[in-house]
């Protein structure tokens, strides 16, 4: 017997026999049974068919070797009989009782007990017991065809599944992206059991495919790299977690998978929620609201552009080396707004009051995003707010930003905007009249590269195409899966970086609320295991679970502290001297331990 096993034996102390000899008489116990330390199992011995057979051969040998017994059978257990005489009276006394057990119940011999067979048949059933539990949020590769019956059974029956689900999942739909790479089997999972409607997109429906997902999922065909596919993946859906990857480092299979199959879905999902805004004769709240087009002449009315500066007119007049910009359309179809200030403590700046929609109010957005170009200045963003009707109570509100050499997007949230007087309130974006785009000298960095190289920091020119307002919500999106670029080879990093940014950058220019998780070098091994590592600045090096990816991608569904955020993550470990900035968040298995809240509240938001 196993050492995991002990056995409870039920021992009588009289016998119902003498031996002339003095010899111990034996007698057969009332019961026995086997129970397991762990997990609470009882398993009671039974007969087999080779124990039945071990048992008729040593009814021979016994029969034949055996005299001092009368051709009785050895039972189990023995007690000494150390008194014959009162032994003898108590088994007349109470023979008829005791042959009244022995007719309701079948008494185990050693014969019929096989210890090898009963502790293999216990085993292998707790084996089985624990493989399916640990199986149902683990990697899915290793899933056997026996084992999806049950798994599918458990996950298609109606109600609740399971303690693990969450109210209102079965009011929403998730279409998963990649839903058979190693991180999106083990996501449809969790949602099925949190009891979500899933729809898993993929390239082809064969068997192969078909069998790595339960049934109850809803499959559809199509190809990120392919719009016209996607339509009807998002119909119906209400969020979306992308787990596709490119299956080679090809540039052709990087940009087709990794970036432009993030904008294909992401504009498929935007363009689906207008579709419904549409019908019931509205706009979808997920769309930006355009404040700002620069595509013709026309469009610069308005716009004024001002100078001025921080110090009393003696000094400035003192140290004024000039100063001049405009704001104008160029022949090549863009509107620039440039110039240089050579005065100290001077600026230059490009103001408009904003003229919204009827009913239209900024306080249903939480920011704003410009799409702009030039040579990689900062500039101020400054937002004059108050009653319209008395313009002396309006407060100014600043936030500074910076441009890359080229084109780039900038989403400047509105909570970033401090007031230029410390005593006046927070920015309220329902009072916001007035937007103005300062350029000052005095804060400007040398811009890196061979670009920078022979500019004046005192001079400028940022070409604008569009400032719009971004939706607020409280919960994300779009979820989307990246990677830090950790553990990848060197010969290819480069370039899978190079696509997997300008995804990240096509979900934030969507309007969609959006989350971008960056894990470290991904381990298929079960998840919970250690604590997490939320950070921001591409400086983590460890590698994380597949599981707890998966988690992090279904917890982030409905947590409004993920919504607009990019992040890394992986497991915790020591930080090197001088770098001890990270979150460390406890990730214990455990449905009632919401680790990401905490973890995710103190990043930065639009990044």
């Amino acid at each position: 017997m196993a050492s995991s096993a002990t056995a409870t034996r039920s021992i009588s102390s009289s016998s119902n026999c003498n031996s002339p000899h003095g010899y111990p008489c034996w007698r057969q116990p009332i019961s026995i049974s086997v129970s397991m330390k762990t997990p609470s199992w009882v398993v009671t011995a039974s007969t087999s068919p080779d124990t039945n057979k071990n048992k008729k051969k040593n009814k021979r040998r016994s029969s034949s070797s055996s005299t001092t017994t009368n051709n009785k059978k050895q039972p189990l257990l023995a007690v000494e009989n150390k008194n014959d005489n009162n032994a003898n009276d108590k088994a007349n006394a109470g023979s008829s009782e005791s042959d009244k057990k022995q007719k309701q119940q079948k008494l185990l011999d050693l014969e019929d007990v096989n210890p090898v067979g009963l502790g293999r048949r216990s085993r292998q059933l707790l084996d089985e017991v624990w493989r399916k539990f640990s199986g149902l949020g683990q990697i899915s590769s290793t899933t056997r065809p026996d084992q999806r019956e049950a798994l599918d059974a458990l996950l298609i029956r109606e109600g609740p599944m399971c303690e693990f689900a969450i109210p209102g999942a079965q009011n929403t739909t998730v279409l998963v992206v990649g839903a058979t790479s190693t991180i999106g089997r083990i996501v449809v999972r969790k949602l099925m059991l949190r009891g979500y409607s899933v729809k898993a997109l993929v390239r082809k429906a064969d068997e192969q495919v078909l069998d790595m997902l339960p049934r109850s999922v809803e499959i559809v065909v199509g190809d990120v790299g392919e719009p016209s596919t996607l339509m009807d993946a998002v119909e119906g859906c209400n969020k979306i977690i992308y787990c596709a990857t490119a299956r080679s480092a090809i540039t052709g299979d990087l940009y087709r998978v990794d970036h432009r199959g993030v904008y294909n879905v992401s504009k498929a999902f935007q363009d689906y929620n207008n579709k419904l805004a549409q019908i019931r004769a509205g706009k979808s709240s997920k769309s930006k609201l355009l404040l700002a087009k620069f595509k013709s002449e026309e469009s610069l009315a308005g716009w004024e552009v001002r100078q001025g500066t921080y110090f009393q007119d003696v000094v400035a007049s003192k140290y004024d080396g000039g100063m001049d910009a405009k704001f104008e359309f160029t022949e090549s179809g863009d509107a620039v707004f440039s110039g240089y200030v050579f005065t100290r403590g001077g600026y230059v700046e490009l103001t408009k009051k904003l003229s919204l929609p009827l009913g239209r109010t900024l306080d249903r957005y939480e920011g704003l995003v410009l799409s702009v170009g030039g040579n990689g200045r900062s500039y101020v963003l400054i937002l004059e707010a108050g009653p319209l009707s008395d313009t002396s109570q309006s407060k100014l509100y600043f936030a500074r930003i910076n441009t890359k050499v080229g084109f780039c997007r900038v989403r400047v949230p509105f909570s970033s905007f401090r007031p230029v007087k410390p005593d006046d309130p927070t920015l309220d974006p329902f009072l916001i009249h007035t937007l103005t785009i300062r350029f000052e000298p005095r804060r400007q960095k040398p811009v890196e590269g061979p670009a920078g190289a022979n500019q004046d920091p005192r001079s400028f020119k940022l070409i604008l195409e569009y400032i719009k307002a971004l939706p607020t919500g409280q919960e994300t999106d779009f979820i989307l899966v990246s990677c830090t670029g950790s553990g990848l080879e060197p010969t290819r990093k480069e370039q899978v970086l190079k696509a997997k940014r300008a995804g990240e950058d096509s979900l934030r220019r969507s309007g969609l609320g959006y989350t971008i998780i960056r894990p470290g070098p991904l381990k298929e091994e079960p998840g919970g295991q250690r604590a997490l590592i939320f950070d921001q600045g591409n400086r983590i090096s460890q590698g994380i679970s597949c599981a707890d990816v998966a988690d992090i991608c279904v917890k982030a569904l409905h947590d409004s502290t993920a919504r607009n955020k990019s992040f890394d993550v992986c497991y915790e470990y020591v930080a090197e001297q001088g770098k001890e900035l990270y979150e460390l968040v406890a990730h214990l298995p455990d449905k009632a331990n919401n680790y990401l809240t905490p973890a995710l509240s103190v990043l930065e938001k639009n990044t």
